[in-house]
């Protein structure tokens, strides 16, 4: 269906003085004009609207048959071949890509210039095959069934636009590719690119005799008028180039729109035409016996305005032929006008009035395409024009309740419109006391509050789109509040909504904690103490996690805490950690936002971290969480401990979770070692304030999960000169199985602690270093004497009584020191020998 519009594509035009009658001519270069006759070729100076200026004149070796331009010269072909591809009995088909290998017609390239040059360069591609059976019930003349007008227009990508316009690659590459032909009453065209579709269908309402196909338009002559039709290229194109296309970000009108006529313009005698710019060449050739009768009435070519057109013939143009040159209008200037079309059908909001803007709108998206072409000015236009009919179509789309409202939203985002000026565009007026609203104006407005656009509405614009809401979409009321472009409402009347929800049966967690919020603002602690005890705690994480911007909000990219979730630091902690952890297991949250969002919570920056962020962190190891990186999360944990405990640095609030509550609930936390309690324990002047930290960083230590070695490094800032640090440093030696250093460490510093820590690690494989560490190095030591003798001595009796009973009489022997008092062995020696009748 192709749907006819009067508009004006066309302005002024001007009269080739060429001085034979053409009979190829082509458009190249920035300015030039060539017209063959003949073996003759001439050349014409094509600039704005003045007067064509011959340039120069040249002959070619034969008569030419076709002309065409190419940055590296003109291109005259003086040999034609001709044939018919079509049997009238056969049936009509259609072959894309490459299954139009099937057609059977073979093609063979020739090359005329040398073969080693061009043949690299060559290369042969099935596009698509159409075979067309005319209707033989009617008759048709041979001549009714010729294709012509083949033609590939290529367009180029020059670089994503941007929203400010610039481009961001001025590289030329290949976009998109389209193809056309023509019968005389139907033209196809298609897209080639990655795969072969049809895309639009031309009816003419007249037998045609050529065409030509432009980014922007459809040009077809017949024997009498200049039709000029919209296409659908820019569209394809925009597909093509941005990935964006189609979704909540940008749309554009779809490829299948139907195509329309924006002008039939009477046009005696017309027999070819060609495109150049913004330039359309056209060759009119009238019949003898019509010449007398133009001469008596000068015919006009074009209608639109009496003073828009102005012919200027020179008096070298001959009688019964002409070659104009028709200029069309500046895409702004049809653009224009186009808008004040569409607006006669405005108010009835037919399809027309969408089609139409839709028309306008590819009408400059295509002249945006080649931006190369602009003047820095006519660009500036261009870009304004583009956003104004987004706006419009945004206006179309968001006062219609169809399945396309949808699309409000992009066209509205590429408009530039902020969501203010948008609202005022709209019609407030009530009719037969109801106010309606149209599902696209609902669709855009909630998506854009929950954008987080930076945006803050006023007070005013703020009632009227919860009164908006509250009619249309009721159960969105309390998301819409808590969206921070509705901060300046007044908390009356959002309360007083939230309330007649109350009495409309929505009553819900979330309406109960939107009031909470709202209670806050007006200062009423009492209600909001009461709106938060009628549910229990796990009720309101669930309403926080289906509402995350009652807690979370952000502003110009930043994370900002709302007001209630201020409160609660300070009254319900645990139930804002656990209520964050509930974002964050439902990816309403991501896991840096969630420490941004405690730093900046409590005011700390980003080089210190609050209690409330390490509280946080150990609910998050509590749940376990499947998406959360343990050793990452157990660096943060240990890098807070360490840090605490260099600097005996106290928690700046009180921790939610001991030590033990995180060993009881926790897997990752595991049970202390008996011996590290006895190292601790070594230390009387232990300070108290961070004993909580050491025996969490002790517990993940002695858990199953923690990479010790990762943790090494960190472990600097931790002096193994105080008891809390040797802790910390012979655990983790030990957990890297370096035992006998753990050892040395032990009977130097604590020697009370080497007998607990070799019955809990000297195990099994390990057992081994009882007599082959432990022992000598305690005989060793005893010979020494000292203050810690007695420790000593106490720890080798032990020591021998295991020994004893590991060893054979003959082993144990072996392994006590020869220069050893014999009455001291005596006892364990007597015991290893009798072990065995004991059994």
């Amino acid at each position: 269906m192709v749907q006819l519009y009067n508009l004006h594509p066309f302005g002024s035009q001007q009269v080739v003085p060429c001085k034979l009658e053409p009979e190829r001519f082509c458009g190249g270069g920035r300015d030039a004009l060539f017209v063959a006759a003949g073996c003759k070729v001439e050349a014409f100076a094509v600039a704005g609207q003045e007067l064509c200026q011959p340039r120069c004149a040249f002959s070619t070796l034969g008569r030419v048959l076709r002309l065409a331009y190419s940055e590296a010269g003109i291109s005259n072909e003086i040999s034609q071949l001709e044939s018919d591809d079509f049997v009238i009995c056969q049936k009509p088909l259609e072959l894309l890509g490459e299954k139009s290998e099937q057609s059977g017609l073979s093609v063979t390239m020739e090359s005329t210039g040398l073969a080693d040059e061009k043949g690299k360069y060559s290369h042969f591609q099935h596009l698509l095959y159409r075979r067309f059976a005319p209707d033989i019930s009617s008759y048709v003349l041979s001549d009714d069934i010729k294709l012509h007008s083949l033609q590939l227009l290529p367009i180029y990508q020059t670089g994503s636009l941007t929203s400010d316009g610039k481009n961001l690659s001025q590289e030329k590459e290949l976009l998109s590719l389209f193809c056309f032909f023509s019968l005389p009453h139907v033209g196809y065209l298609y897209m080639v690119v990655k795969s072969v579709e049809l895309m639009s269908v031309y009816q003419y309402p007249e037998k045609s005799q050529q065409a030509v196909l432009t980014p922007q338009f459809l040009h077809v002559i017949t024997s009498n008028n200049l039709q000029c039709f919209t296409v659908r290229c820019s569209a394809a194109a925009a597909r093509e180039e941005d990935p964006y296309m189609d979704t909540t970000l940008k749309a554009c009108p779809p490829v299948s729109m139907d195509v329309c006529a924006l002008r039939i313009q009477l046009f005696i005698g017309l027999k070819a035409i060609c495109h150049f710019k913004n330039h359309i060449i056209l060759l009119t050739k009238a019949d003898p016996e019509a010449i007398p009768e133009r001469r008596q009435s000068p015919k006009r070519l074009l209608s639109r305005k009496d003073t828009s057109v102005k012919i200027k013939i020179p008096p070298v143009a001959e009688t019964g032929w002409n070659l104009y040159i028709v200029n069309t209008i500046s895409p702004v200037q049809l653009y224009k006008e186009m808008i004040d079309y569409s607006n006669t059908y405005k108010t009835v909001k037919t399809q027309s009035f969408i089609h139409l803007l839709s028309e306008a709108h590819l009408l400059v998206r295509a002249a945006l395409m080649d931006a190369s072409q602009l003047e820095p000015g006519e660009k500036a236009e261009l870009l304004e024009a583009f956003k104004e009919s987004c706006g419009h179509l945004g206006d179309c789309y968001s006062r219609l309740d169809s399945q396309h409202s949808h699309l409000t939203l992009p066209y509205y985002k590429m408009s530039g419109l902020s969501m203010a000026e948008v609202l005022a565009r709209m019609d407030w007026t009530v009719e037969d006391g109801l106010q309606k609203y149209e599902r696209g104006l609902i669709f855009y407005i909630n998506h854009s509050l929950y954008e987080n656009l930076d945006e803050e509405l006023s007070e005013e614009l703020a009632a009227k789109v919860v009164q908006m809401f509250y009619v249309a979409e009721p159960k969105q009321v309390p998301h819409i509040l808590c969206s921070p472009s509705m901060k300046n409402i007044n908390p009356l009347t959002a309360m007083s909504y939230l309330r007649k929800l109350d009495t409309s049966g929505f009553s819900s967690i979330l309406v109960t904690l939107t009031k909470a919020a709202v209670a806050l603002k007006m200062g009423d602690l009492d209600m909001h103490r009461n709106e938060m005890k009628s549910h229990s705690e796990m009720k309101l994480v669930c309403g926080f996690i289906l509402e995350p911007r009652l807690l979370i909000q952000q502003r110009k990219g930043q994370i900002v805490p709302t007001e209630l979730a201020l409160h609660l630091k300070e009254t319900q902690p645990g139930l804002l950690v656990a209520s964050v952890l509930g974002l964050q297991k439902n990816n309403k949250i991501g896991i840096e936002e969630a420490d941004s969002f405690f730093k900046v919570l409590c005011a700390k920056d980003e080089d210190t971290t609050p209690q409330l962020l390490v509280d946080f962190w150990e609910a998050q190891l509590v749940a376990c969480l499947p998406d959360v990186v343990l050793q990452e999360l157990f660096f943060k944990l240990t890098s807070q401990y360490i840090w605490r405990l260099s600097k005996r640095q106290p928690p700046d609030t009180t921790p939610l979770r001991t030590s033990e509550d995180l060993i009881n609930a926790c897997s990752h936390y595991g049970l202390i070692y008996p011996w590290v309690h006895i190292l601790i324990s070594s230390d009387s002047l232990a300070d108290k304030n961070y004993t909580e930290d050491l025996s969490k960083l002790q517990s993940l230590i002695c858990g199953p999960s923690f990479d010790i070695a990762s943790v090494i490094p960190f472990l600097e800032p931790l002096s193994e000169d105080t008891i809390a640090g040797l802790s910390v440093h012979v655990l983790c030696r030990t957990r890297l199985k370096e035992y006998e250093q753990c050892i040395d460490i032990l009977l130097e510093r604590c020697p009370e602690a080497v007998i607990p820590y070799a019955n809990h690690e000297l195990k099994e494989e390990n057992r081994t270093l009882w007599w082959k560490k432990l022992l000598p190095e305690l005989c060793r030591r005893i010979k020494c004497g000292g203050e810690k003798y007695q420790l000593y001595l106490s720890s080798l009796k032990e020591t021998l009584s295991i020994v004893a009973v590991e060893l054979e009489l003959k082993d144990f022997m072996n392994v006590l020191p020869e220069d050893g008092t014999a009455a001291f062995f005596l006892p364990y020696l007597l015991y290893c020998s009798r072990k065995k009748s004991l059994t």
